[in-house]
């Protein structure tokens, strides 16, 4: 064997993947210092390691770098395994070197540059291949070789379900082949090896994910799906994913399904439609607490999100309380309705998805924190975005607070309450490394009680600058155009952190305030040049929001600002989270109350009759809901219906009046549907 291209293509980012960070700047500066080892290669392409101090070793051909040896008494991937891979590449580069220069001139005498001298902790370049390839090339007999006939089992029985994936090919701006999965994403950075996929999970479940990734990639070749583009893969269809997992395990039972969780959700929101949610009692709730434990027990992690959601809603109107919102009932009771109906069941009840999926050692950069109201007024909820650049997504940490009797629980006082052994504005503003971290289906992080030790925080430094795209956006418009086409909202998967971003900032306009709406607003400039309306509330709970942030655009020192981004009008408008300055992050939520800020006042918002007509008509599908269709009147839906017909809207008022004349919850589910998607496309579309 000439030459270990595996270990040529490792970069440092794959290496601090399967090592962490910290060892594999050690490593490269003990390398930089001539303190690096000597290294040998084997026939057999085994790569042996001799450090100055007395440590030996080894990385044998066609293993993970975890399977190698050490002398040294630390657990794992070391700093010697990462310096065995340091000094192989820094001694091919040099060889290379020489070569070239041999070439060159070969009577000049030149010396090669020395493998340990400045510079050569840098990796060597990765070997590009000849054409682009596919984990699809890898057959069910070596990922069995691979990983065992357990996780190509468990692979199966999640394949056979039906599981959600975004199968991401290898081109020019994609070096590293990929596959979004529900729990993780696993990528492909050292081609035509899976000793070195990265998937951040755990080992228990490293592999079943790698073969789920691999198949995820042969069907998208054979049915042609573009790059990009999310689907169900596996499924009943392809029970047959692979001989080799086809013959493993065939003991196991066969998971639960949603039938009976199904029905029950229609007969309950049948139930809830007819008599009113107004008319929910403690019997009811309970039925529906009930049907959540049922959803989640199937694995239908959407209905049973959902479920739990329109629960807390319920309980909220029985105790008068303020965050009971109507039209946010009619939309759960959509969505429970509409996945029952769904063509692609496992995309839309969340089957394929794993309720919790353990992470291994994670890095976590927060993106800022947001603060609202909890249960019944007594307590206050943060929630911390954090952006997991691994995997290119964003995940959310939620913590409830008891507010003192006497105590505001405004941001301010949050701030300073500690999560994770740190306050909340500093974990806000930092970059997390843990062990200890595992997400929910929704993308939901929990940390592990009793393992805070295993968790370090620092400082967020430039972090943000270096996120991978989607995180990081250089042209908002670019990022709603690639959301386009996917399926309505009440059957999408419920990703919580799934419009989360860091928008780089060229230019701030000026600033206006909306006395109506208590709004600020502000026109932000991408790099690309994409206007992006900022638009933020004011809230009794974070009165210093405003003000701090309006201090902070004028502050002219503004490179970055992450949000939650949203189409209005066909335009993106960000609702901020965190604005970085030249001094630093600053977290609206979380700020002090200060002198309120000078603002220009904004004109009012040109009416939108679209808009209007179509929200008028959600209003009065949602009274309907908490009165109860066996106590409709026809002319209640009259006035909604002819302020669609006045705006063209005729395919919606028909369905009104159908549902005037025969007032039945699937007439109400149709109607519903067809209104909320018709409102969330007139919201994405492009305005000239």
């Amino acid at each position: 064997m000439n030459a270990r291209t595996d270990l040529l293509a490792l970069d440092a980012d794959t290496l601090a993947a399967l090592a962490n960070r910290g060892l594999v700047k050690r490593a490269a500066r003990e390398l930089d210092s001539g303190a690096g080892a000597s290294v040998s290669l084997d026939p057999a392409g085994e790569v042996a390691a001799a450090f100055p101090d007395g440590s030996r070793a080894a990385l044998p051909a066609g293993v993970p770098l975890e399977a190698g040896t050490c002398s040294c008494p630390a657990p794992g991937v070391c700093r010697h395994l990462v310096g065995l891979v340091l000094a192989y590449q820094a001694q091919a580069r040099s060889r290379s070197a020489s070569d070239s220069a041999s070439e060159s001139s070969p009577a000049s005498g030149s010396r090669p540059e020395a493998a340990a001298g400045p510079g050569a902790a840098a990796p060597a370049p990765p070997p590009e291949p000849e054409l682009p390839w596919s984990p699809a090339e890898f057959d069910d007999a070596t990922l069995l070789a691979a990983f065992g006939r357990p996780a190509l089992a468990a692979a199966r029985r999640a394949w056979e379900r039906g599981v959600r994936v975004t199968v991401q090919r290898m081109d020019a701006a994609h070096p590293a082949p990929s596959v979004e999965l529900p729990s993780c994403t696993v990528r492909f950075p050292v081609p035509r090896s899976l000793n070195f996929a990265l998937s951040g999970a755990t080992a228990a479940r490293h592999g079943e994910l790698v073969t789920l990734a691999v198949w995820a990639f042969r069907a998208a070749d054979e049915d042609g799906t573009p790059s990009g583009s999310a689907r169900t893969a596996g499924g009943p269809k392809r029970a047959d994913a692979g001989t080799a997992a086809a013959t493993a395990d065939r003991a196991q039972p066969a998971p639960a399904t949603a039938t009976a969780a199904a029905v029950a959700v229609a007969a309950l929101t049948e139930e809830l439609l007819r008599t009113g949610t107004a008319r929910t009692g403690p019997v009811l709730l309970a039925q529906l607490a009930r049907l959540e434990a049922e959803l989640a027990a199937a694995s239908a992690h959407w209905p049973a999100a959902a479920a739990a959601e329109l629960r807390v809603q319920l309980a909220a109107y029985a105790d008068r309380d303020t965050r009971h919102d109507p039209d946010r009932v009619a939309e759960l009771l959509v969505e429970l309705r509409a996945r029952l109906r769904a063509a692609d069941r496992a995309l839309a009840l969340g089957t394929g998805e794993s309720a919790v999926t353990q992470l291994r050692r994670t890095r976590l950069v927060a993106l800022g924190c947001r603060v609202s109201a909890g249960r019944g007024g007594a307590e206050r909820c943060t929630e911390l975005y954090l952006a997991q650049p691994d995997a290119g997504i964003a995940l959310v940490l939620r913590k409830q607070w008891a507010v003192p009797e006497g105590r505001a629980g405004t941001g301010a006082e949050l701030a300073g309450r500690r999560l994770l052994g740190h306050s909340v504005r500093a974990l806000a503003g930092s970059n997390l490394v843990s062990e200890s971290v595992s997400r929910s289906a929704g993308r939901a992080v929990t940390v592990e009680r009793g393992r805070i030790a295993s968790t370090s925080v620092t400082p967020l430094g430039d972090a943000w600058a270096s996120l991978p795209a989607p995180l990081l956006l250089h042209d908002a418009a670019a990022r709603l155009r690639a959301l386009g086409g996917r399926p309505p909202r009440p059957v999408r998967p419920r990703i919580e952190a799934e419009n989360a971003h860091v928008l780089a900032v060229a230019e701030v306009g000026p600033l206006g305030y909306d006395p109506a709406r208590q709004r600020l607003e502000a026109v932000l400039r991408d790099a690309a040049g994409t206007e992006v309306r900022l638009s933020a509330e004011h809230d009794v709970l974070c009165p210093g929001r405003i003000d701090a942030l309006a201090a902070a655009l004028e502050s002219g020192t503004v490179t970055h600002v992450s949000g939650l981004l949203r189409p209005e009008a066909g335009r993106p408008v960000l609702d901020p989270l965190a604005v970085r300055t030249a001094a630093g992050p600053v977290h609206p939520d979380l700020a002090a109350e200060t002198d309120p800020h000078p603002f220009t006042a904004l004109p009012p918002a040109a009416a939108d009759p679209l808009a209007a007509a179509l929200t008028a008509a959600r209003t009065a599908l949602a009274e309907l809901a908490r009165t109860g269709l066996d106590t409709a009147l026809p002319h209640q839906l009259a006035p909604a219906a002819s302020g669609l017909r006045r705006t063209g809207l005729r395919t919606a008022a028909a369905l009104l009046d159908a549902l005037a004349a025969d007032p039945s919850p699937d007439r109400w589910t149709d109607a519903a549907l067809h209104l909320l998607t018709a409102l969330d496309l007139h919201q994405e579309e492009a305005r000239p």
